[in-house]
C-alpha cells in the first residue's frame, strides 16, 4: 500500500476538503477501510510574499523542500492541494524523488473526457495569468478562455481578502457567477473551471445557467484516491 503525501495549508480551508474527500472517495471504494496519507501544511503568508515579488525560483526551493519533507516522512507520491503552486510544477516534479499528480492534468483529462473544447478558467490572478494551464490544455486542442481583466481584479481580490480567510459572501458569489454568464456569453464557453481549490467552498452548486461548474479540488482527489487504489492492489 502507498502512502499520499499532501501539500496543505495553500490555503487552509481547502486542505480540510481534500481530507474529507479522500476518506470519503476511498472509503466508499475499499469497504469503508482508510487511506494513508501524510500532510505537509506550509506556509501561505511566506508562499504568496515570494510569488508577489516574482521570486519564483524561490517559491519553487521553498516547495521541494515540502515535498521533501513528505518524501522523507515516507510518502510514496505527492500532490498540492492547491493549483497556484503549479506555476513551478515541472521544476518541482524534475527535482523531487518522488512522483507528483497534477491537478491541471488530471482537470484536463477530466474536461477531455467531457468533450468540452472551450472552457472558462477562474481563479487567482496567479493562474489565470500563467501558462500553466493553457499549455497543459492546448496539447489537448482544448481552448481556454480567461476573464477580462477588469473581471480577474475583481476575482483575484476576493480571493485573496474573502476565500482564503474563510469568508463567502453571496454578494460575491452573485458576482462571481455574473461573470462566469459573462464568459459565456462573450466565447460560448462549454464548462467553468473552478481553477482555485477555495472556489468550490463558495461556488457550490454543479452547474450554473447551463454552465457545469467543474471542482478542481474534486477532479484532483478522485485521480489521487484512483492512484490510492491502484497502489494497493
Amino acid at each position: 500500500m502507498k502512502t499520499l503525501g499532501l501539500i496543505g495549508g495553500v490555503g487552509p480551508e481547502s486542505t480540510i476538503e481534500y481530507y474529507r474527500y479522500l476518506i470519503a472517495g476511498y472509503r466508499e471504494q475499499r469497504d469503508g477501510n482508510y487511506p494513508p496519507i501524510i500532510i505537509n501544511s506550509v506556509n501561505l503568508k511566506m508562499y504568496l510574499a515570494l510569488i508577489n515579488a516574482g521570486e519564483l525560483g524561490k517559491f519553487a526551493d521553498e516547495l521541494v523542500i515540502a515535498v521533501e519533507k513528505l518524501a522523507s516522512a515516507g510518502a510514496d507520491f505527492a500532490a498540492f492541494a492547491s493549483n497556484t503552486p503549479h506555476i513551478v510544477f515541472d521544476e518541482i516534479q524534475s527535482r523531487s524523488r518522488i512522483p507528483l499528480i497534477s491537478i491541471v492534468e488530471a482537470t484536463c483529462e477530466k474536461v477531455k473526457s467531457l468533450g468540452m473544447k472551450n472552457v472558462g478558467l477562474f481563479g487567482t490572478r496567479y493562474t489565470m495569468q500563467a501558462k500553466f494551464y493553457p499549455e497543459v490544455f492546448s496539447r489537448a486542442g482544448i481552448n481556454l478562455v480567461t476573464p477580462n481583466d477588469e473581471e480577474q481584479n475583481y476575482i483575484h481580490d476576493k480571493y485573496m481578502n474573502e476565500l482564503l480567510n474563510n469568508i463567502f459572501l453571496p454578494e460575491t458569489r452573485e458576482r462571481m457567477l455574473a461573470i462566469a454568464d459573462e464568459l459565456k456569453t462573450r466565447h460560448g464557453v462549454e464548462g467553468l473551471i473552478l481553477g482555485g481549490t477555495e472556489l468550490p467552498l463558495l461556488l457550490r452548486d454543479e452547474a450554473h445557467n447551463g454552465i457545469p461548474l467543474l471542482d478542481t479540488t474534486r477532479i484532483h482527489v478522485e485521480r489521487l484516491v484512483a492512484e490510492l487504489i491502484r497502489s494497493g492492489n
